[in-house]
């Protein structure tokens, strides 16, 4: 209890030091001159270039960028945003996009409730904005309340978004910044513990008058520098004020709270195939996991339980149909946020029955080559992969 009094304590006279809140600003943005992140392509104006103070930047492809990399780093996200503009150039295009179109562009970056919520809040915005006036900033809300009013869009999204596109002072506090934090500040509680005074340090610390450079250098740190598990304090420009690297025990935050197990699982598919060549798949119900997405029916292996018995049950339960299970196709893991599964994958020959939609939302017979056309879990693409060598297509 001492520890965590003189914590806040420290805390208190930190947020009341305007002279070394002032330095730590300078200091931060000195490095994001030169070492900063300035090419990221939503960050732009539409020439391509840096945007000034005064300058607004187009709203949607922030938008879309900052509901992709919750959860989901840069490198990763950005060819899905470069598709996704592609696809969808404007809100105007995505309001009148069937949601089936967004999964499949967004297909294999996971998480896919972020697109549905995406493609409901665009519905929202586009009453608020207007037809044809998409490409006007003016016409996008530049509130923190309106923002988090939509799906999906927490404090700190909504703070990125209204402080690239207008250069607004709305703080940011996601994973990196909250890791930057900690350890400037020496705290012990863990980030999940401390949000409220968090978020007093984060908007503490941004600078009123380059709040999108702020914000993107502390993020842009986080990534590069002050990284989770081998941070490179000697290039920090922030090191001599932060009190993890005082103590050479940089790593030791931010505390950890109880780790997580991750659960094991073997899953057994069933692939049938007709006379035509046509694969049965059927779709998700709308709100499971991965809800809207189509795949190949099984589904988890019992205790005791056969491969071939298991797979021969869940298609009976799913679809009211019995089968020959057949010989195997592919086994291979893919690993979810706190899942391990193991799927074994097989071919399959109808018995009897008609294919029903007993705990999905349809079921379709597909041919093969068409398979590309809807949107599956990125563990599906690789048994869509393994049956296309198969049948030498």
């Amino acid at each position: 209890m001492n520890v965590i009094l003189s914590q806040e304590k420290y805390l208190d006279q930190f947020l009341n030091n305007d002279k070394q809140i002032n330095a730590i600003r300078i200091s931060l943005l000195t490095w994001f001159q030169d070492n900063g992140r300035h090419s990221i392509p939503w960050k732009l104006t539409a020439e391509g270039t840096v945007p000034t103070p005064n300058e607004c930047l187009p709203v949607y492809p922030i938008w879309v960028a900052e509901v992709m990399l919750q959860q989901t780093q840069l490198k990763v996200a950005l060819p899905y945003w470069e598709r996704w503009m592609l696809a969808f150039p404007s809100i105007d295009d995505l309001v009148v996009a069937d949601e089936s179109e967004t999964l499949l562009v967004w297909q294999g970056l996971g998480y896919y409730s972020r697109v549905r919520r995406l493609h409901t809040s665009s519905k929202m915005l586009f009453s608020m904005i207007g037809p044809s006036r998409s490409t006007d900033s003016s016409r996008w809300p530049d509130d923190l309340n309106t923002w988090t009013s939509l799906p999906g869009i927490g404090r700190s999204t909504a703070g990125s978004i209204i402080s690239s596109a207008f250069n607004l002072p709305t703080a940011i506090l996601d994973a990196n910044v909250k890791r930057i934090l900690v350890r400037l500040i020496g705290t012990s509680i863990p980030p999940e513990r401390n949000s409220a005074r968090l978020w007093d340090c984060a908007v503490a610390l941004l600078d009123p008058h380059r709040p999108r450079d702020f914000n993107q250098a502390l993020m842009d740190l986080g990534s590069t520098v002050c990284t989770n598990h081998k941070p490179i304090c000697i290039q920090c420009p922030l090191k001599d004020y932060c009190v993890a690297y005082s103590l050479n025990e940089p790593t030791k935050f931010p505390a950890k709270l109880s780790v997580f197990s991750v659960s094991k699982f073997v899953i057994g598919i069933g692939l049938i195939l007709n006379e035509s060549n046509e694969v049965l798949i059927d779709k998700r119900l709308d709100h499971v996991k991965m809800g809207g997405m189509w795949e190949f029916p099984g589904g988890k292996q019992e205790k005791g339980e056969a491969i071939e018995t298991t797979i021969s049950r869940e298609l009976l339960e799913e679809l009211g149909v019995v089968v020959n299970v057949e010989k195997q196709l592919i086994a291979f893991e893919h690993l979810y946020s706190h899942q391990k599964l193991n799927f074994i994958v097989h071919l399959c020959s109808l018995v009897s029955g008609v294919p029903k939609p007993l705990s999905s939302q349809e079921v379709r017979w597909v041919k093969i080559q068409e398979l590309s056309k809807y949107p599956f879990p990125k563990a599906n693409l690789r048994i869509i992969a393994a049956l296309k060598t198969y049948l030498l297509l």
